[in-house]
């Protein structure tokens, strides 16, 4: 079973946590193009693929469950508790930032080409930038974590 659990863990890693950290970079790219649906699209696909994120998260729970007792491993395990609590802020970051700064700027922005100095260009371009690179981060980092296990 633990093996099962470990396959989904990795999968959804990669086809859903993935996404949910790429998607926003391709966000500001149809920002500066100018096209507000391509933005609400990929802020909506954001949106799902964090609150999809969240199974990945249960998974993991569910390995240190059926982890062999050898490895003494539970959520108290110092590099399973930095990963929970890197995941946690990076969600939250990405649904309460990140996310929110996508629909500004889809609301804003216009079908012609945003200039860096414009309204739409401020209205969150900047929120996103930083709060997608530090939801990478994160996300890098928990992934660190898992395969140091230190």
């Amino acid at each position: 079973m633990d093996t099962l659990f470990s396959i989904l863990h990795v999968v959804g890693a990669v086809f859903i946590v993935g996404p949910m950290a790429i998607l926003p970079m391709s966000a500001m790219r149809a920002i500066r193009a100018g096209s507000s649906a391509q933005v609400a699209t990929l802020a909506k696909s954001t949106r799902i693929f964090s609150l999809l994120s969240l199974i990945v998260f249960v998974l993991g729970f569910a390995l240190v469950g059926v982890a062999d007792p050898k490895y003494n491993l539970s959520v108290t395990t110092p590099w399973v508790l930095a990963s929970i609590i890197l995941y946690v802020v990076a969600i939250v970051l990405s649904l309460a930032v990140v996310v929110p700064a996508m629909n500004r700027a889809a609301a804003s922005a216009g079908t012609a080409p945003v200039a860096s100095g414009s309204a739409a260009a401020k209205s969150g371009y900047a929120a996103i930038s930083a709060g997608s690179g530090i939801v990478s981060l994160l996300l890098v980092a928990v992934v660190v974590l898992m395969v140091w296990k230190p």
